[in-house]
């Protein structure tokens, strides 16, 4: 069975940083695209970036330049990097596993605000 647990998420201020981490166990990890979607309230879930098997990375618009998304095949780990963040930044972040089913974790909240 795939698990997907996401950690890192919290309460920074406008300009500040933080590190999301999504740990994956039940998958063949190395073969499948990775990403880190975001949903705000009363929105619908977007793509915040991808990365592929060979390493491929896409981007938002809105977090190119700031948001560095990375993965480590030994440890079946995807890792999103956030910097310069906005309050627009708000949102509960999932990570997802492009495997026949599409699979997802429960989501961690960030929240930027002063």
């Amino acid at each position: 069975q795939v698990q997907l647990v996401e950690s890192g998420g919290g309460l920074v201020q406008p300009g500040g940083s933080l590190r999301l981490s999504c740990a994956v166990s039940g998958s063949r990890f190395g073969f499948y695209l990775m990403g880190w979607y975001r949903q705000a309230p009363g929105k619908q879930r977007d793509m915040v970036a991808t990365i592929s098997s060979l390493g491929i990375k896409n981007y938002a618009d809105s977090v190119k330049g700031r948001f560095t998304i990375s993965r480590n095949n030994a440890k079946n780990t995807v890792d999103l990097e956030m910097n310069s963040l906005k309050p627009e930044d708000t949102a509960v972040y999932y990570c997802y596993q492009q495997d026949s089913r599409g699979s997802w974790g429960q989501g961690t909240q960030v929240t930027v605000s002063s």
